[in-house]
């Protein structure tokens, strides 16, 4: 086992976050005319936003399908496997399915992206390779990379999942602003947690003065 200091360990994370930021901050090179064509799909949308992925990319789906929830676009993560034993029967063809694939071959993934094509549903792949399979079958391509360097081994997914969060905040806000989605909007559907007990005492604050 290694052994390192406590300034290596300080001088490691200084490293880290340095290059994190900058691949995140790198992301605004494939902002480009088509995200216009993907936030006005999933604005559109008149079921839900079905948000997929597998491994690490699973739990980015599972923050953007809330985070979308959160800004108005009604929106639930669904487990590309479990689809592929009956789940898929929950998709419509007034549904898109928004399936995030680094590589965009993984074969439970295209299964499923197949399956709800055949249902009718839009699909719109988040994936760094435009050429994959699944980028093939799908109505909408956003292209989102991280580069070279920005996870250990190249394949633990810590700073690329971070950059795939940013790419996917970016059409949260979007579609916040579309939908002129607003502050009492977003307290009526969260009256739970520290947020809930801010805006409860906003309106009690708000009647006191009257």
């Amino acid at each position: 086992m290694k052994q390192m200091t406590a300034e290596q360990m300080i001088e490691t994370a200084k490293a880290v976050l340095k290059r994190e930021a900058d691949a995140v901050g790198a992301c605004v090179r494939w902002m480009d005319e088509g995200l216009a064509g993907i936030a006005g799909t999933l604005l559109d949308c008149r079921g839900h936003v079905l948000v997929a992925g597998a491994g690490t990319s699973h739990a980015v789906a599972r923050r953007f399908a809330h985070l979308l929830s959160c800004c108005g676009t009604p929106a639930l993560s669904i487990e590309a496997a479990d689809a592929l034993h009956g789940g898929a029967g929950a998709v419509t063809d007034r549904d898109v399915v928004y399936i995030i694939s680094k590589g965009g071959d993984s074969e439970e993934i295209n299964r499923f992206a197949e399956l709800a094509g055949k249902r009718g549903a839009k699909i719109i792949a988040q994936t760094e390779n435009p050429d994959s399979p699944l980028a093939r079958m799908s109505d909408r391509v956003y292209r989102v990379s991280a580069g070279d360097g920005v996870d250990p081994f190249g394949m633990i997914a810590t700073g690329s999942s971070l950059v795939n969060c940013a790419a996917c905040d970016v059409l949260c806000h979007i579609l916040l602003e579309l939908r002129g989605y607003s502050k009492k909007a977003f307290g009526e559907t969260h009256p739970g947690g520290a947020v809930g007990k801010t805006f409860a005492s906003g309106r009690r604050n708000s009647g006191n003065s009257r």
